[in-house]
């Protein structure tokens, strides 16, 4: 797959903070095989080997928008435990992560970004213009879903 400049497509970021300490939060961020739970647009993750997630492990994901689903291969680029957890999506270049910070009131804010540091690849750029409604609908569409997963991953820490 060929790149694009990376300056095409811009860098989304969301925050929220949790009454939850940071130990909690990490065990769900970390946790891939529940992010259908909380994202609109995962269907299912599984990891390959079946091993517990560290650096290095690989998942498939299975994601959705109305009644198309495709798949996409993903690699856990950053795993520091209570502070960053990280994937890179093969097929598109991207890079999910979460980032916890332990606030002074003993929660913890949990910063999602998408990054695109190496571009996004000419295919994924292609599909999203033909079949997802385009780069600003679409980009428009994660960050409406980034916030939720936010929104529901703080439920759940806070239960």
């Amino acid at each position: 797959m060929s790149q694009t400049n990376h300056g095409e497509i811009e860098a989304l970021e969301e925050t929220v903070e949790v009454d939850a300490p940071p130990a909690k939060v990490w065990s769900l961020v970390s946790d891939v095989k529940r992010m259908a739970s909380w994202s609109p647009q995962v269907v299912k993750t599984f990891v390959r080997g079946g091993g517990p997630v560290q650096l290095g492990t690989r998942t498939v994901n299975i994601n959705h928008k109305g009644l198309l689903v495709w798949p996409t291969q993903a690699k856990v680029v950053r795993f520091e435990p209570h502070r960053e957890f990280a994937i890179r999506v093969k097929d598109n270049f991207t890079i999910w992560s979460f980032t916890l910070e332990p606030t002074k009131a003993g929660g913890t804010r949990i910063v999602q970004r998408r990054e695109t540091p190496d571009g996004v690849s000419s295919i994924s750029l292609r599909l999203t213009d033909a079949v997802l409604g385009g780069q600003a609908g679409f980009t428009a569409e994660l960050r409406r879903g980034m916030r939720q997963t936010l929104d529901r991953i703080k439920a759940e820490a806070e239960r």
